[in-house]
């Protein structure tokens, strides 16, 4: 009897824990077909259409007609040793140091002086981030008319002043450069016409640096400031030795924001200057478009894209993989 039963018992109890068969919940399949559609639309729309670029990039595919033969790194052999490229290549690089620079400073010099706590705190943010609100288009239409030879400023500067046309700046329509430095096909050196853009680009970005240094500034301890004080530091030492090191997140977010708009930057420059004479305000933007859509070479249009794109990857992932290791660690 007893053998019986404790064999029964064990029956039961290799029952019990035996695993039991998953079933699937309909909960955890609705969070992924939510997101299915959009992972679609990227892999389609994102990852493939620069695959197609690419591509496109390595083929013969410079008339109307659609030639897709395989034409190896030809297309961007010739960016190279083009002087339009030469010459945007010469433009991003001294825009984007003239507006990373101008943008981040003005914009930390404003942050700082409305995190004083001055009166009419909220009318001063809002007109400082008010030019964000317009288009890069509409900016560029602005100041094509603020900059221009014969209206807005110069107006101003002749009835001032009594200058002569020879005597006002030229502006974007200058094609001087300084320190004008041969280097293969172009004069290496800073174009006066690319100062007029950076000083379009600036004024509608400063308020976006603003806000993201007046967000440091707000998180930063007041009794660290106030110990340092203590101590003995004037307010220079304290901003130098106690704020600046706490906004360096910050400043790489807003390097690495600015960086990447000046890099790809188009609409700006296509509604204000264009090309510009002699190529003197050109960016790969601009290049491209008419590269593609004006002159029917889509082969060299899409080595354009595909180099603007190495750019801003060069800028971008370093920044990504360094966020994505501090993440992981922590």
């Amino acid at each position: 009897m007893q053998g019986s039963v404790s064999t029964q018992q064990q029956a039961e109890l290799k029952l019990a824990i035996k695993p039991k068969p998953h079933k699937f919940k309909v909960s955890k399949l609705i969070p992924i077909l939510m997101i299915l559609p959009s992972l679609i639309a990227i892999a389609i729309f994102v990852y493939g259409f620069i695959g197609w670029t690419g591509y496109v990039s390595l083929s013969n595919w410079n008339t109307l007609v659609k030639d897709l033969s395989f034409a190896g790194l030809s297309n961007f052999k010739f960016l190279f040793e083009d002087f339009r490229f030469q010459s945007d290549l010469r433009n991003t690089l001294m825009f984007t140091i003239l507006f990373i620079a101008a943008t981040t400073l003005i914009g930390m010099w404003l942050a700082v002086m409305v995190d004083k706590k001055i009166r009419a705190e909220t009318l001063f943010r809002n007109i400082f981030i008010f030019p964000m609100a317009l288009s890069f288009v509409v900016t560029g239409v602005v100041w094509q008319w603020i900059l221009s030879p014969s209206t807005g400023i110069n107006l101003i500067l002749k009835g001032l002043f009594g200058l002569t046309d020879d005597q006002v700046p030229a502006w974007y329509t200058s094609t001087d450069i300084v320190p004008s430095i041969p280097w293969g096909q172009i004069d290496f050196g800073l174009p006066i016409a690319i100062i007029a853009v950076a000083i379009a680009t600036v004024w509608q970005m400063s308020g976006f640096t603003m806000a993201m240094y007046l967000a440091g500034l707000r998180a930063i301890p007041e009794e660290l400031r106030e110990a340092a004080r203590i101590d003995g530091a004037t307010e220079r030492q304290v901003f130098a030795k106690i704020i600046l090191p706490q906004l360096t997140p910050v400043t790489v977010s807003v390097f690495i924001i600015l960086g990447h708009i000046s890099l790809k930057i188009f609409d700006l420059i296509f509604a204000m200057t264009g090309p510009g004479a002699m190529f003197v305000t050109d960016v790969p933007g601009v290049f491209m478009f008419e590269t593609t859509f004006r002159g029917n070479h889509y082969a060299q249009g899409a080595a354009i894209s595909m180099l603007m794109l190495g750019f801003v990857s060069i800028l971008i992932i370093p920044y990504i993989w360094s966020s994505f290791r501090k993440g992981g660690s922590s």
